[in-house]
């Protein structure tokens, strides 16, 4: 398995594409994940499913929160090198 390297040795080349692969996957991944909440939600009122399976995709959309978190990393970085 590869190890990360941490932000800090990276380039600020590698950084902005970093920064752009993650922004891609969050944007693909929240799409794909909006029209699957819609078609549950949709399902959960319509037919005769239980109400409980309303929770499954909240709780699928903090499967991203690493890479909010991750997007909220690289922007740090990329703004603390900038300042300097």
């Amino acid at each position: 398995m590869k190890k990360a390297i941490p932000l800090n040795e990276l380039s600020v080349e590698e950084l902005y594409k970093k920064k752009q692969s993650i922004k891609g996957a969050l944007i693909g991944l929240g799409v794909v994940m909006l029209a699957a909440f819609i078609i549950l939600l949709y399902l959960v009122f319509t037919a005769k499913t239980p109400k409980v399976l309303a929770a499954i995709p909240i709780s699928c959309a903090l499967a991203l929160l690493p890479a909010f978190i991750s997007l909220g990393q690289i922007n740090t970085e990329i703004k603390n090198r900038a300042s300097k």
